[in-house]
C-alpha cells in the first residue's frame, strides 16, 4: 500500500504587493483553503499585509525575499551594485546571479540588504513560518548560503525549494509536455540538500511552478487528489482582479482565489482528513 500524504500548506505568494492581494489572501484564508502567505516586506502595500495578518492568527505568514522586479529595503546606494538607475534591483536575474557570486562588494551588499528584509519581517512582530524568494532567487548559491546564515539569527525553521513531480502534473493533464532538462530542477535538488543538511524543513514536492499563474479550480482539485507521500505545498498568486499595481501579464490572479474558495476544492480536503497548515504546523 503507498504511503498516504502527511500534510498540506497552501500558500499565496506576492502578500503585500498590492491591496487586491491581500484582500485575496484574507478571503482566501477565511472562506477557503488557504493556510499560508508569504510576505514582500518592501511591496507597497506591506503594511496593509501586516494588519491583516495580525487579525488572522491562523494565517501562517512567512518572508517572500524580493531580490529582483522590486525596491530594496535599503537606500539605493547602499545597494548600487545590484540596482538600476532607478534604484530597482535589475530584472536580468542571470547578470544579476553572476555579479552576486563573483563580486565581493555585491556580496556585502546583498548580505546588507538580505539581513534588512529579516529585520523588517521581525519588526512586525509576526511568528516566521518560512522564507522563499521572489523567482525563486533563492536557489542562487549565494542568496541560500545568506539565507542561512542570517535567517539563523531569525529562527528559520523552513525554506520553500520548488521540486515539481512532473508525473502528477500529466496524470491531471495528460497532454502536458514533458520538461527538458532544466537548470533549474538541478539547483533545486542541490538547494533542498544543503538546507535539510542544516536541519532547516523543506516540503517533499512543491506544485505551483508550471502551472504558475493558471492555478484553476480543477489543477488545484486534480492535485489535492494526487497528493504524493510527505508534505507538500502548492503555492498561487490570488487577487481580487487581475490588472493590480505590478502583476504580471497573462496571470490569473482571480481565478487563482476563484479555486482556493471553490467549495469543490473544500469538500475534496475535508474528505482527506490531511493534516494542513503553515510550514511550521506541519514540520517534523
Amino acid at each position: 500500500m503507498a504511503a498516504e500524504p502527511s500534510g498540506l500548506i497552501v500558500t499565496a505568494d506576492d502578500f503585500g504587493a498590492d491591496v487586491a492581494v491581500n484582500e485575496a489572501v484574507e478571503i482566501a484564508h477565511r472562506d477557503g483553503v488557504l493556510t499560508a502567505a508569504s510576505l514582500m516586506v518592501g511591496a507597497p502595500a506591506a503594511a496593509d499585509a501586516v494588519a491583516r495578518a495580525r487579525a488572522l492568527p491562523s494565517l501562517a505568514v512567512g518572508l517572500h525575499l524580493a531580490l529582483v522586479e522590486a525596491r530594496p529595503a535599503l537606500p539605493p546606494e547602499q545597494v548600487s551594485l545590484l540596482v538600476d538607475a532607478r534604484g530597482v534591483f535589475h530584472t536580468d536575474m542571470a547578470a544579476a546571479g553572476a555579479t552576486m557570486f563573483f563580486n565581493p562588494a555585491a556580496r556585502r551588499q546583498l548580505a546588507a540588504e538580505i539581513a534588512a528584509q529579516f529585520d523588517a519581517f521581525a519588526a512586525t512582530g509576526l511568528r516566521l513560518d518560512h522564507v522563499n524568494a521572489h523567482k525563486h532567487f533563492h536557489l542562487h548559491p549565494t542568496i541560500a548560503g545568506l539565507i542561512l546564515k542570517i535567517g539563523a539569527r531569525h529562527g528559520l525553521k523552513a525554506v520553500r525549494v520548488p521540486v515539481e513531480p512532473d508525473a502528477v502534473l500529466r496524470a491531471i493533464e495528460p497532454r502536458t509536455p514533458r520538461p527538458l532538462f532544466s537548470p533549474l530542477n538541478a539547483m533545486a535538488r542541490a538547494v533542498r540538500a544543503r538546507f535539510r543538511d542544516a536541519g532547516v524543513m523543506v516540503p517533499d514536492q512543491v506544485f505551483g511552478l508550471r502551472w504558475s499563474g493558471a492555478m484553476t479550480r480543477a489543477r488545484l482539485r486534480g492535485l489535492i487528489e494526487r497528493l504524493p507521500p510527505g508534505v507538500t505545498e502548492i503555492y498561487l498568486h490570488p487577487a481580487v482582479f487581475d490588472n493590480h499595481p505590478g502583476s504580471a501579464p497573462g496571470y490569473r490572479y482571480a481565478e487563482e482565489l476563484a479555486a482556493l474558495v471553490a467549495p469543490e476544492v473544500a469538500a475534496r480536503l475535508e474528505r482527506s482528513n490531511i493534516r494542513r497548515g503553515g510550514f511550521l504546523d506541519l514540520a517534523p
